[in-house]
C-alpha cells in the first residue's frame, strides 16, 4: 500500500509546493510576552506619549505654573509667526548646528579612518578611549571645564595663543566667538561617538575587496572612493541623521558657557524654550514652541530619508 502524498494542485493544475507541518500556535505564548513588554510599554507611556499629549494640549493654552490655564486656542501659534527674536535663535541655531554635524560626519570620517592605518595596537586603544572619553562624561561638567579654558584673560586657550603672539580672543563675550566655542566644546565632545560608528562601519567591510582592489593596483584614494565610501555610506547616513537631531537640540554647551550671548548670538532653540518657559512663565508658548520644533526635526529627517535613496548603498 503506498503512503505517498498526491501533491495538491494551483492554478492551471500545477503543483504546489507542500508547506510542511503547521507549528501550533500556544494561546499561553501571549502572557509571558506581555510580561516581558509592559515595562518598556510603561516606560513610553509615562515618560514619552503623556508628556507629549500634555505638552500638544499645553501649546492651547495660556499657563503660568500658578494660576488656572486659560484657553487660548491658535494664538500661542500666531504669536510664533510675529516673534522676530524666534526667528534669530533658529538662525543661530542653525548656524551651529550644520557645522557640528560637518565637524561629526566629515572629522569624524577622517579621524576613524586615520585610526584603522597601521599603528600598535596600544597607541590605538589609547586614542580610542581618547576620544570617546569626553562623550561619556557630562556635558555640563566638559562646559563648565572650557569654561575656564576659554576665560578671556585666565583661560589656557589664550596663554596658548600668547605664545604664538595672537591677541587674546574673546571666546565667550564677543558675538562673533561665541557661537564657535560652542561648536568647538559640541564637537570635541560628541564626535568620539561618531568615531566609534564609523571604526564599527570600517571593520564590516570585508578585506578581501581592498586586497583585490591592491592586487588591480588601485591606489588608497580610489580603494576609497569606489570601495569603503560606497560600502560605509549606510553608517554616514546615520550619522547624519542622528547628529543632526542631537545638533539641533543642544542645550548644556551653550547655557554654561555663554548662556545663550551676547544678546542671542550663541542662544539655542532649547534654551529659548526652557527661557520662554521658566524664565518667563510662559508654558503655553513654550509648548508651542516645542510642537513646532519637534516638526521642523521630522521634517528635515524626512528630508534626509528622501535624499538618502541617491547615494546609499546597501548590499
Amino acid at each position: 500500500m503506498s503512503t505517498s502524498k498526491t501533491p495538491r494542485s494551483g492554478v492551471g493544475g500545477q503543483p504546489v509546493a507542500d508547506p510542511g507541518p503547521r507549528v501550533p500556535r500556544r494561546r499561553g505564548d501571549g502572557i509571558p510576552a506581555l510580561a516581558f513588554l509592559t515595562p518598556s510599554i510603561i516606560t513610553f507611556l509615562v515618560f514619552v506619549l503623556a508628556p507629549t499629549v500634555g505638552v500638544l494640549v499645553l501649546s492651547f493654552y495660556d499657563w503660568n505654573l500658578l494660576s488656572d490655564g486659560t484657553f487660548v486656542g491658535l494664538d500661542n501659534f500666531d504669536r510664533l509667526a510675529h516673534d522676530d527674536r524666534l526667528l534669530g535663535v533658529y538662525g543661530s541655531t542653525t548656524y551651529m548646528a550644520l557645522v557640528i554635524l560637518a565637524v561629526n560626519v566629515a572629522v569624524g570620517l577622517l579621524l576613524a579612518v586615520l585610526l584603522e592605518t597601521r599603528m600598535p595596537a596600544w597607541l590605538r586603544g589609547f586614542f580610542r578611549l581618547s576620544f570617546l572619553f569626553p562623550f561619556v562624561v557630562s556635558a555640563s561638567a566638559v562646559a563648565l571645564i572650557w569654561r575656564f579654558l576659554l576665560n578671556k584673560d585666565l583661560g589656557l586657550v589664550n596663554y596658548l595663543l600668547g605664545l604664538l603672539h595672537v591677541d587674546r580672543i574673546d571666546w565667550l563675550g564677543s558675538s562673533a566667538f561665541a557661537p564657535v566655542s560652542v561648536i568647538i566644546v559640541s564637537s570635541w565632545k560628541t564626535i568620539g561617538f561618531s568615531i566609534l560608528v564609523y571604526i564599527a562601519g570600517l571593520q564590516s567591510i570585508p578585506a578581501q575587496l581592498k586586497e583585490a582592489a591592491i592586487v588591480d593596483g588601485a591606489g588608497a584614494w580610489t580603494r576609497f572612493w569606489r570601495i569603503t565610501f560606497p560600502l560605509l555610506s549606510p553608517t554616514i547616513f546615520f550619522l547624519v541623521v542622528i547628529n543632526t537631531i542631537n545638533s539641533f537640540q543642544i542645550f548644556a554647551e551653550p547655557r554654561v558657557l555663554t548662556q545663550g550671548g551676547p544678546g542671542d548670538a550663541s542662544r539655542t532653540i532649547v534654551e529659548y524654550l526652557y527661557d520662554r518657559a521658566f524664565g518667563d512663565f510662559d508654558l503655553g508658548y513654550a509648548s508651542a514652541i516645542g510642537i513646532t520644533f519637534t516638526l521642523v526635526l521630522i521634517v528635515l529627517t524626512a528630508i534626509q530619508f528622501r535624499l538618502s535613496r541617491r547615494w546609499t548603498y546597501y548590499e
